[in-house]
């Protein structure tokens, strides 16, 4: 057993599949959020979609990282991680504008005081007002703020958006055929939109990363902070304090705190695929997300028996790096837990792959061909390392 599941989480969520494998799959089966009739409208040519996501476990890491240092602008990160987790997801289907937030927030009280919830409602308009002036207008229409002590141990930040949008400009993955090559999106560097140096972590594997970089201190000294059921051997099992430093081989850049790697707020491609749909949108067959099952998230999406191939992937930035070392964990395991430096894959043909590259280049976000995709008897993914060969 994986230490991410003897930790109680699942790559996979094999449960959640089965409660809801009775439910209907929307309009197109293959598309990375699930999308419906016009209800709100009733217009045969549009549809609907509405999408549920947060910050996960990651809010625990700024609470650590504020009890700790006292440091209150963490929040923000993690106002922005529930609001990106949403916002490219549906970025993947082609949505990319007049899109409606609503936000849930649960505390517990004694140790969450109001001015954490004020960095985490004013990061939220913040973000809101960054994406306007890039062109993707997200509007905040509130939300939920819940003090449920005896159901979250510290805070968990969630949101929900919906959108209106044509349904003759979707992405529904339904284009993806064997022939096509994978343009991936490095999810770490500095992008022009950035005001520094993001880890590429993301908000997914979270709890992971978590126990496996920080020390036992933190079980000691913040006991709120995990599962008191887990086996001690998957508790924080790690060597670092948040505020340790690690040096990092970017831009100029020499040192950083663990837990500002672990902290960096998840990138949005908005920006980017913005530029992409408006100039190349029939160029693009598919779009997925790698967020929860990291690099084999793709599989769920195709729409035939395809192996994806993928062989040229980044090499994995400094924080993917410093929680291996520190587990131990297999490339199988680290691979299907984590977006490893690529969290956005565009399908396209191959002669269309530069143009593609070239609008990422244009935001100081790496692209590259990370793979390909190819007819099989069964849905695969496929990862070539430089010395091994993991198959899913």
């Amino acid at each position: 057993m994986s230490l991410y599941s003897k930790r109680g989480v699942s790559a996979h969520k094999e449960d959640v599949l089965a409660a809801t494998e009775k439910l209907d799959k929307g309009l197109f089966p293959n598309a990375f959020c699930k999308i419906y009739p016009d209800y709100l409208g009733n217009d045969p040519d549009w549809i609907n979609v509405m999408h549920a996501d947060g910050a996960g476990t990651k809010s625990i890491l700024a609470y650590l990282y504020w009890k700790e240092t006292g440091d209150l602008s963490v929040w923000k990160g993690i106002a922005q991680d529930a609001i990106v987790m949403n916002l490219d997801d549906l970025l993947c289907v082609g949505i990319h504008d007049n899109i409606v937030f609503n936000s849930t927030i649960d505390r517990n009280k004694h140790l969450i005081p109001g001015s954490v919830l004020d960095a985490v409602i004013n990061g939220s308009q913040s973000f809101f007002d960054l994406m306007k002036k890039h062109g993707i207008h997200i509007h905040y229409l509130g939300g939920e703020t819940a003090d449920v002590g005896d159901v979250v141990r510290t805070i968990a930040v969630n949101g929900t958006m919906t959108c209106r949008w044509p349904q003759s400009k979707v992405i529904s993955n339904d284009k993806i055929k064997p022939g096509d090559v994978i343009v991936g999106l490095a999810s770490f560097g500095q992008s022009s939109y950035e005001t520094e140096y993001n880890s590429g972590i993301g908000s997914n594997g979270l709890t992971s990363a978590r126990h496996d970089s920080l020390s036992k201190y933190y079980a000691t000294h913040f006991s709120e902070s995990y599962d008191p059921a887990l086996p001690d051997e998957v508790v924080y099992i790690g060597k670092d304090r948040l505020t340790d430093k690690v040096k990092v081989d970017y831009n100029g850049i020499q040192e950083i705190e663990i837990g500002q790697l672990l902290l960096s707020p998840t990138r949005t491609f908005a920006p980017v695929l913005l530029a992409m749909l408006s100039g190349h949108f029939e160029k693009i067959h598919g779009l997925v997300h790698c967020s929860g099952g990291g690099q084999t998230k793709c599989i769920k999406y195709m729409p035939g028996n395809f192996k994806i191939v993928k062989d040229n992937l980044f090499s994995p930035p400094e924080i993917f790096q410093i929680i291996q070392r520190n587990s131990g964990s297999s490339n199988r395991e680290m691979y299907e837990v984590f977006n490893m430096g690529c969290r956005i894959e565009i399908y396209c043909d191959a002669a269309d792959a530069q143009d593609l590259i070239a609008v990422a280049n244009s935001f100081n976000i790496d692209a590259r061909v990370i793979g390909k995709v190819e007819q099989d008897v069964k849905k695969s993914v496929e990862i070539v390392l430089a010395d091994e060969r993991i198959v899913y």
